[in-house]
């Protein structure tokens, strides 16, 4: 009989489904997911990076456009060599706060393109950057808008071929340029960043991506502005620290006074004492 070539052929037909179905299903890999951090409005619009296995800190720098200092600057419980990173654990990566002299909220301006001039020394360049005082906070550099001391500014060729840190201070010269200027700096990509004090918040972003040829110059400018505006105006006083309160004076005046009546009254009881002492009628 031919039936049981085709009883096999069924169970063997058989047997390949049930093996197929026991596997794990293979068709595509799982989509990777994307968590994509916005500014939070509770938490002062603010963006938070949710920290996960395997991160670090460039990469976390890295993918926020942001260099290494200022994620360490943001974030204090960092440590030195990045080794504390805890999955689940929430990292500060930026902001969209604006300041209080901005009439609408948004993310903050991009600081104008880097003024480029050609220089007569071929093969090295020139990056000089300011950091000033946004009084008006209109992320535009004005005349009267002077130098914020205590910056620091940072500027980094992307292939790691320059990196140098200085700080911010002001230039003595008037006729010079009053930011911080790097010279003698190879020609290349740069991602240029600055820290601000803590007591200003930015008008501008804190950071500057540039290319610079050869045998030219850039010139980039970043604003902050002081929380408190009135403790940055040039002679303010709060009447602290200085003067003597008329109280204290007061006091003083009356303890003088009480001082000399107690002399009198003291010399008044003595000296019916020393009269009778001299004529002999009190005994000694």
């Amino acid at each position: 009989m031919k039936i049981r070539p085709v009883v096999i052929l069924i169970m063997l037909l058989t047997a390949m489904v049930i093996f197929g179905i026991s596997l794990p299903a293979l068709a595509a890999p799982a989509i990777q997911q994307i968590v994509t951090n916005t500014p939070d409005a509770s938490r002062g619009n603010n963006i938070y990076y949710i920290i996960k296995s395997g991160d670090t800190c460039s990469g976390i720098a890295l993918q926020y456009k942001i260099l290494d200092f200022q994620l360490r600057q943001w974030n204090q419980t960092i440590n030195a060599d990045c080794s504390n990173l805890i999955p689940g654990h929430e990292l500060l990566v930026g902001t969209t706060l604006p300041v209080a002299a901005s009439a609408t909220p948004g993310p903050l301006p991009t600081p104008l393109p880097a003024t480029i001039t050609p220089t007569p020394e071929p093969g090295t360049t020139e990056i000089c950057v300011l950091l000033y005082n946004d009084l008006n906070g209109d992320a535009l550099h004005q005349t009267n808008e002077p130098v914020i001391e205590g910056g620091a500014i940072s500027v980094t060729e992307t292939n790691g071929k320059y990196s140098k840190t200085l700080q911010t201070a002001i230039n003595p010269d008037p006729n010079a340029y009053p930011g911080t200027c790097f010279v003698d700096v190879p020609e290349g990509s740069y991602n240029i960043g600055v820290a601000i004090p803590d007591n200003y918040n930015p008008t501008t972003s804190l950071t500057y991506a540039l290319e610079l040829p050869a045998g030219d110059t850039a010139d980039v400018d970043f604003g902050a502005q002081a929380r408190d505006t009135t403790a940055s105006q040039p002679g303010n006083t709060d009447g602290g620290g200085g003067g003597t309160s008329p109280i204290l004076g007061f006091l003083g005046g009356l303890l003088l006074l009480g001082g000399l009546g107690l002399g009198w009254y003291a010399l008044r009881l003595r000296g019916p004492q020393s009269r009778l002492k001299r004529s002999g009628l009190l005994k000694k």
